[in-house]
């Protein structure tokens, strides 16, 4: 196995610039002494959360029982699909992720939580990506106040818990939903 050392960064460039991400390549020497370009886009952390709704709160508001999870369907003018998809968002300067996920949270959605934990960091798409995304558990829940961005035309939605799972692999199904309800369950949550 190669290590870091063994790759000589010989120049790095940014292509383009725009309000979402940066894009460009790394010129590096390989261990066998060719040199390669290897593109990459550049963005901002992100925030993916696990929000559980319970009875009570669900009740109270559509006269819905069982405990659920929020969830936000949008239009994805990118890739030109409705998906069923967990709040999510930009992760903005000086912010952890679980201080993230409770704004976006209440931005996206109208509630707010009163705990929050970090199930996991990690980089997404490495090959091509560089971009570091959180998944937040969110519980105890409650209203608050929606505040969409200017880009933001989410319908919120809420599924049980048992279901959640099978509901986000139904296609078109996306990566931070499923990775995000994955370590949710993995860690007994859901």
């Amino acid at each position: 196995m190669t290590t870091p050392d063994e790759w000589d960064l010989r120049e790095e460039v940014t292509e383009y610039e725009t309000p979402w991400y940066d894009g460009g390549y790394d010129l590096l020497e390989q261990p066998d002494g060719t040199e390669k370009r290897y593109y990459w886009a550049d963005l901002p952390p992100a925030v993916v959360v696990v929000a559980r709704i319970s009875a009570d709160v669900l009740e109270s508001v559509d006269g819905t029982d069982g405990d659920h999870l929020l969830f936000v369907e949008q239009y994805r003018p990118t890739i030109r699909e409705t998906h069923l998809e967990l709040p999510a968002g930009i992760v903005e300067d000086g912010e952890s992720y679980t201080h993230a996920a409770a704004r976006e949270l209440e931005e996206e959605t109208g509630f707010k939580p009163s705990s929050t934990a970090l199930l996991q960091e990690y980089a997404v798409a490495t090959g091509v990506l560089r971009h570091d995304r959180g998944v937040v558990y969110a519980e105890g829940l409650e209203p608050g106040e929606r505040e969409l961005d200017n880009n933001e035309f989410l319908e919120v939605t809420t599924v049980p818990i048992e279901s959640a799972l099978e509901r986000a692999r139904e296609q078109p199904a996306n990566d931070s939903t499923l990775t995000s309800l994955l370590l949710a369950k993995e860690d007994g949550l859901i």
